[in-house]
């Protein structure tokens, strides 16, 4: 990307789209000044944060989601057309499944209760109908039983039309053999059967036809393949390889079943990689099964088995073309993948070839972090409840890593900079320019307490630019005055606390980049004048906002 504003400062007119109050309301969870955001800011920022159901380390589950909910609701109804927007926006490009689901029913259900009911058969141009917000919420194929499962389990078995018509219109979009067969799980709550059956989607061919029928089919325990032999060419191949290979375990005929060594024949089949391994069993070849596998799997699919794939010994040749393929621009932008994915990859490998790979892959993946002139101080919140949330219930990779990914970036491409790491106490990290950003993030270390005002006054200096923090905004209020006891002992010379606002000066614009989503945040955002800006979410759209608050432009949502 071309650089731009080369050390001049942003304007302070310039205004993001998180607003708060210009004065402090509240309290962080740790006792510093809180500013309370409008509904449609907190709702933003905790979605993109916010996996349903899990406690963070200064909020319960139970009471996140209840805040959650209500926000919600009262958006759909109060600002209909921003959420419509927002919900499509966090399903596809934020990529948040959960939460996105969640709020778009929610909102449904405040709108129903609101009598917020037009269709599109009303205003064929009204892009916010309840039909039109439900499906645009459901991206996957297994999507549409998870919907009805939450509207069943909150509100009840009757499900009204425009609900039901929008689960209706993604089962039609999405619903093919090679969903059926990846995610129609006998454990799920509501089947595809189930979906097709309470729903009544109208199929767009005769083929999808005889797929919503096979479907029913399944739901209900009959497996006459000869009704849809022709329709569904894919399902017949998968039955006859599970056969097959059935027949050959029975007489022990290993040989029986090299037929899935061959990619084409596993394709044919839809057969994934899970379905193949567990066909296969411990009889044959874990090396060439994975090398059979790797061309029918998708990109994150490789990136999670590259441990599996050095243990089963791939050779040199095959790892070469998922290296290539990890490190494909167009692969990972269509795979749309957080950058700590790459990260949490690159720990979990035992071998240094998936290395170089990885980190062009993290770098393609933050291409669109902006490049800043001047000299930014970059601030990378490493205190304990950034380590404590995960960024969801299966993953390893705690908001402190993530937010080092991301600080990194916004250092290395920058004119100048100093990144600094910091808890209760704050230290600058070292690193050159041309190093490997996933080897720099390994240099960061783990601390205790959260002192934000701390970091500023220690590290701010006359010639920095900009400020830029990434944090979950929950600090104390800095360093305490020398009669108290406090984090003297790493502050000898501590003064009285002070607001972080008042730390930077005016021209000096000061970016927080939200991690936690909680209530109150640590400086003001979008007051006019104040040059106070909070960001979030790590997506393409979110980076591109700072390069408009720097030219001076006020930055609209990412959607």
């Amino acid at each position: 990307m071309a650089r731009y504003n080369r050390g001049a400062a942003a304007k302070p007119t310039a205004r993001g789209p998180v607003a708060s109050e210009a004065t402090p309301g509240g309290r962080t969870a740790l006792g510093a000044p809180g500013y309370v955001r409008d509904a449609k800011s907190e709702l933003f920022l905790l979605a993109v944060s916010n996996f349903v159901g899990h406690d963070t380390y200064h909020e319960r589950g139970g009471d996140r989601d209840a805040r959650f909910v209500d926000l919600a609701r009262r958006v759909a109804v109060e600002e209909g057309d921003w959420f419509a927007r927002f919900v499509r926006w966090l399903r596809s490009d934020a990529n948040v499944r959960t939460a996105s689901l969640a709020a778009a029913l929610e909102g449904v259900r405040a709108r129903l209760d609101a009598h917020i009911i037009k269709t599109a058969a009303e205003d064929p141009a009204n892009d916010v109908t309840n039909r039109r917000i439900v499906d645009s919420v459901l991206r996957r194929a297994d999507e549409p039983g998870e919907a009805l499962a939450y509207w069943v389990s909150h509100f009840g078995r009757s499900v009204p039309k425009p609900v039901k018509r929008g689960i209706a219109d993604a089962a039609v979009r999405m619903y093919t053999e090679r969903g059926v067969l990846k995610y129609d799980g006998e454990k799920a709550a509501f089947r595809f059967g189930d979906v097709v059956d309470l729903t009544h989607p109208a199929a767009r061919t005769p083929g999808q036809d005889a797929l919503f029928r096979y479907a029913l089919d399944r739901r209900h325990g009959r497996t006459d393949l000869g009704r849809v032999l022709e329709s569904l060419p894919t399902v017949v191949a998968n039955a006859a390889l599970r056969a097959r290979v059935a027949e050959a375990a029975e007489h022990d005929a290993v040989a029986a079943v090299w037929e899935l060594f061959d990619p084409d024949a596993l394709r044919a089949a839809g057969m994934t990689w899970e379905d193949a391994l567990s066909l296969a069993g411990g009889k044959v070849s874990k090396r060439r099964l994975w090398e059979a596998l790797v061309p029918t799997m998708g990109y994150m699919a490789l990136l999670r088995n590259l441990r599996n794939m050095d243990d089963a010994g791939v050779s040199d040749d095959v790892a070469g073309r998922v290296a290539a393929r990890l490190a494909s621009a167009e692969e990972v932008a269509a795979s749309r993948q957080f950058p700590f994915r790459f990260l949490s990859a690159y720990r979990e490998v035992k071998s240094l070839r998936w290395a170089y790979p990885l980190e062009i892959a993290l770098q393609h993946s933050l291409a669109n972090v902006p490049e800043l002139g001047g000299h930014t101080l970059v601030l990378v919140d490493r205190s304990p409840s950034m380590w404590e949330q995960k960024f969801s219930p299966r993953s390893s990779m705690p908001w402190a890593d993530a937010a080092a990914v991301f600080g990194v970036a916004v250092a290395l491409r920058a004119e100048r900079a100093d990144l600094v790491e910091f808890s209760a106490a704050s230290s600058l990290v070292a690193f050159d320019p041309v190093e490997s950003l996933l080897k720099i993030v390994e240099r960061f270390g783990r601390g205790d307490g959260t002192d934000i005002p701390s970091a500023v006054r220690r590290h701010l200096r006359p010639e920095h630019t900009r400020v830029v923090v990434v944090t979950d905004e929950q600090t104390q209020e800095g360093w305490l005055p020398s009669n108290t006891h406090g984090y003297r002992s790493h502050y000898p010379d501590a003064m009285p606390p002070t607001k972080i606002d008042d730390l930077v000066p005016r021209h000096v614009p000061l970016y927080m980049w939200n991690f936690g989503g909680y209530r109150h945040g640590a400086t003001p955002s979008g007051v006019p004048g104040t040059n106070r800006h909070t960001l979030g979410g790590l997506t393409d759209a979110a980076f591109r906002i700072i390069p408009l608050l720097e030219a001076g432009r006020s930055a609209d949502w990412p959607f």
